[in-house]
This record gives structure tokens, C-alpha cells and sequence, in this order.
């Protein structure tokens, strides 16, 4: 099986399946995009995601965008390393429902709560209303130390990575039920390891300051 390629940047949604690769043991080749030099916008890029946006993942010709997408079809390529249930796991509903209720729910919530806009019928957002996100996070967090019990799964990576995006910039309060989720999860070895990488991805673009 070739490597996959991931298109990545430091301190972007692309850190979600950079962390997952870490977690696969490094199972993909990182490409290095410079945001700030526009290269995501290149033609050539473009042809990849017409959305001019990461991350993006190449794989035997297959083209993945969206960091939730990434890391299902990682989690799955690679299923040895015990990162998502199978298809006919009674769990596996649950593993999905969490994966795509972080962009779905939780990064327009963020959205609304660092940039507010008036909603003409805010019951038709995807989140229904900041209570009902957060009593559906609670929800999540309420069967065990992870999304499926004792198992840690591509769904924290995903999950947890958008809940402590949310609280670092003050969309969600630091409950101790969610602080103590994400500290189990930022201090995983492969976690770790993603954010060393990433400080010096960025000092290889010439990002850190």
C-alpha cells in the first residue's frame, strides 16, 4: 500500500489528521502548505480541493477533504491500530454520529459565539441552540474517560480536538467534565508529539515569531 499524502499547516483544522497520522504511527506523508503565502489558492491545488482549503489527503489516486473525512478513512485504512469499530460494531454509530457532530455542530457554535450574528429562527441552526450543543457534548462525555467507553477512537481525535479549539478561544466554558476529556487527550503521547511537530512545521515556514 503506498503512504497517503496530507496536506497540512500548522495551527489549522489540518492539525486534527496531523494528530491522527501521529496516532496511526506516522503512516502518512506530510506536505507542508504556507497559508499565508496563499498556496492553498495555487491552481494546482485547486484541482485538488476546488475549495482552496485544508486539509487535503491523497491516497491511490483518491482525493479526501474535510478533517472529520480524513480521519475516518485514515482510522479505517489502517485498522490495525485499533482506532475505529468495524462496520458491523454495534458501536459504530456512535463513533460516527460524535465524529461529524464536531464540524457540524460544535465549529458553527464557535463561529456564532466569536463572530455573533442575529439568527431570524435560530431553531433551525445545525446546533439548535448553545444549551442543546452543550447538553449533547455532556451526552458524549457521559459513558467514560472516551466516546466509546474506555476505548479511545478517531472520534476524540476529532471530537476533542474542536471542544479544546472552542475553549481555548472562549466559545465554550472550561467545565471540569470537558477539561478533564481534553486533558486525557493532550496528554496521549501521539498529542504530543503532533504538537512538537507542529512548532516546527512552523519554523520551517518562517510562522514562528
Amino acid at each position: 500500500m503506498s503512504k497517503p499524502v496530507l496536506y497540512h499547516a500548522p495551527n489549522s483544522r489540518s492539525q486534527t489528521p496531523q494528530w491522527l497520522n501521529e496516532e496511526l504511527g506516522g503512516v502518512c506523508d506530510v506536505k507542508l502548505m504556507n497559508l499565508a503565502a496563499q498556496e492553498q489558492k495555487a491552481p494546482e491545488f485547486l484541482k485538488l480541493n476546488p475549495m482552496g482549503k485544508i486539509p487535503v489527503l491523497i491516497h491511490e489516486g483518491v482525493v479526501v477533504t474535510e478533517a472529520a473525512a480524513i480521519c475516518v478513512y485514515l482510522a479505517d485504512r489502517f485498522p490495525e491500530a485499533g482506532l475505529a469499530p468495524k462496520l458491523d460494531d454495534p458501536r459504530r454509530g456512535t463513533y460516527l454520529r460524535w465524529i461529524f457532530f464536531a464540524p457540524s455542530s460544535i465549529e458553527p457554535l464557535i463561529l456564532d459565539k466569536l463572530v455573533p450574528a442575529e439568527r431570524a429562527n435560530p431553531d433551525a441552526l445545525l446546533y439548535g441552540s448553545e444549551e442543546t450543543a452543550l447538553n449533547s457534548i455532556r451526552h458524549a462525555l457521559s459513558n467514560g474517560d472516551y466516546i466509546l467507553g474506555d476505548q479511545f477512537s478517531a472520534a476524540d481525535v476529532v471530537f476533542g480536538s474542536t471542544l479544546n479549539f472552542a475553549m481555548m478561544f472562549g466559545a465554550i466554558e472550561k467545565e471540569k467534565l470537558f477539561t478533564d476529556y481534553v486533558g486525557r487527550l493532550t496528554a496521549r503521547p501521539a498529542a504530543q508529539k503532533c504538537a512538537e511537530a507542529n512548532q516546527k512545521f512552523s519554523k520551517e515556514l518562517g510562522l514562528d515569531s
